[in-house]
């Protein structure tokens, strides 16, 4: 049976508080439910995607009171002093403090070689470099007043093994690996910044332009010496590791099921 608002449990005012970019369902929403689980209050930041935002945070908010929140916001804030201010404002004022800021908003398709373009580059470098270095920059006071971390999202492929036709995406993930080696060096010993690199954990979705069909879904796993794809779930899990592990900075922890070690580079599949 459902509890009444008034019977629920309440987070604590004492809670560590993580904000989650691009969190409103995939990976980001697996990393806030499992944040969330361990007793965190979280802001679940959206661009696009308000409506599974405001339902995940509800589902939250009915397991604990007053324990999620949604931020709306365009990662283009970043190019706006001004707006960037106001977004680390709402961040802050959300709960009050920040502990965890967790990089997962990122954008993903081709830019074939004679096809790119600057609208290409700005916005595979906003989401997968820029934003990441700017909000980390930001928020970086919150964070160090809390002794806090951040995490980062990156890719099996940002380093040595890049997708063939995805060089703009690979060049921007690279630049947000370096990100997280150089920001574990200058934020020490007050804030601990590593990184989490997926290899297949989430599939695209079947009705984007990025869907695959079922022999490529196949020849993928084939190539997985775990034999499957990755979960969600197992990438929160390592991130909520590194938010735990006091010792570990400047680290990439890979989660590919072992795909790393077949992978030459070459075509996404």
């Amino acid at each position: 049976m459902n509890q009444a608002p008034h019977t629920m449990p309440s987070a604590s005012h004492h809670s560590p508080v993580m904000l989650v970019t691009g969190s409103a369902k995939r990976i980001g929403a697996a990393i806030v439910r499992a944040a969330h689980h361990k007793g965190y209050r979280v802001i679940i930041h959206c661009h696009h995607s308000e409506q599974q935002a405001k339902e995940l945070a509800t589902e939250l908010n009915h397991i604990r009171a007053n324990s999620a929140a949604v931020v709306v916001a365009d990662l283009t804030i970043v190019n706006d002093s001004a707006a960037l201010h106001v977004f680390v404002k709402d961040i802050i004022e959300t709960f009050g403090q920040l502990d965890v800021l967790v990089h997962n908003a990122s954008r993903f398709y081709p830019s074939p070689l004679g096809n790119i373009d600057h609208a290409q580059w700005d916005e595979l470098f906003l989401t997968n470099a820029k934003a990441p270095l700017f909000l980390s920059q930001a928020l970086s006071p919150y964070l160090k007043k809390q002794r806090g971390c951040i995490i980062s999202l990156l890719d099996i492929h940002a380093h040595d093994r890049p997708f063939s036709h995805y060089t703009v995406y690979n060049m921007a993930k690279a630049a947000h690996r370096m990100m997280v080696q150089s920001l574990a060096l200058e934020m020490a010993p007050d804030i601990r910044v590593n990184g989490v690199a997926p290899g297949v954990n989430v599939l695209p979705d079947s009705a984007s332009d990025q869907a695959i069909d079922d022999k490529q879904q196949k020849s993928i796993i084939d190539a997985i010496p775990l034999q499957r794809v990755g979960r969600p779930d197992e990438i929160a899990h390592s991130v909520l590791y590194l938010v735990q592990a006091k010792y570990i900075t400047g680290e990439i922890i890979t989660v590919d099921g072992g795909r790393s070690l077949t992978l030459a580079g070459g075509h996404i599949s």
